[in-house]
């Protein structure tokens, strides 16, 4: 894919401003920077805002805050409203805890392709390891850094990403904390399900219709690094009905929701 690629790097957040701070510096240390980052706020108090106000005095790139009301988990909503409001054909979705390589940001764009999205994994931060993660502000990790865990996802070497084969079906090792996509092919399928109630399945739920109007999956093995910073795991209490719908999805082959970006367009 040609360097002119531009996209649009969006990362939904809710009340973790000193996670945030962490991948916002990582952002500004990119070999290439995105064209845009937009943080998709699911209702955080002010200290966030605060903190995206004072990264935008100085930041290399538009940087968008979009925030809605705390009313309980609505990720895929804040989603689908951040990516109507993106100016460029490809997105790259973080979490808004995660910590990139100097080299996410342009594997990503390497290895995009049209007809197909992309999916990277997470080196992870272990708990016993945040106080001096915070406490020096540490955005650059190597496969010998202490508090790593998973230390191969770790290797930078995207010279093997290609020999990873395109996938026709969702791949359990897909994360929503690192995969990229072409906008118009979020459109295609309605973005993020807005029926998914809680915590879980919204990414990959959207995935697998990507996947049943024919869109190939490529593994960023090696490369696409990113560390993803230790937290409990949310509520679980609605997996069930979420996962009832993405079963449904997978199974009548459904290619858009009802309930989606089309809203916000």
């Amino acid at each position: 894919m040609p360097e002119t690629l531009k996209c649009s790097l969006v990362t939904p957040t809710y009340n973790w401003p000193e996670a945030l701070e962490l991948l916002l510096s990582s952002i500004k240390q990119q070999v290439v920077l995105p064209d845009e980052v937009i943080i998709a706020d699911d209702g955080s108090k002010s200290e966030t805002k605060a903190l995206i106000d004072k990264f935008s005095d100085n930041f290399p790139v538009p940087l968008i805050h979009i925030w809605h009301e705390d009313k309980g988990n609505r990720k895929p909503r804040i989603m689908n409203k951040a990516i109507a409001a993106a100016q460029f054909p490809y997105i790259v979705e973080i979490d808004g805890d995660i910590i990139m390589h100097k080299n996410f940001i342009k594997d990503h764009l390497k290895f995009a392709k049209e007809g197909y999205y992309l999916y990277g994994s997470r080196a992870n931060i272990q708990q016993s390891h945040l106080v001096n993660l915070f406490s020096q502000q540490q955005t650059n990790f190597n496969y010998f850094s202490k508090g790593i865990k998973k230390r191969g996802r770790t290797i930078h070497m995207p010279f093997l990403t290609q020999f990873y084969k395109p996938v026709s079906e969702r791949s359990r090792k897909l994360r929503g904390c690192n995969m990229s996509f072409w906008r118009q092919d979020f459109i295609k399928v309605n973005g993020f399900n807005e029926n998914l109630v809680g915590w879980g399945i919204d990414d990959s739920e959207m995935i697998q219709r990507l996947h049943n109007i024919g869109i190939k999956g490529k593994r960023l093995k090696f490369a696409g690094i990113a560390y993803h910073i230790f937290h409990h795991e949310q509520s679980k209490s609605h997996i069930e009905i979420n996962q009832a719908i993405e079963d449904q999805t997978t199974k009548l082959k459904i290619k858009r929701c009802e309930v989606g970006v089309d809203q916000f367009l």
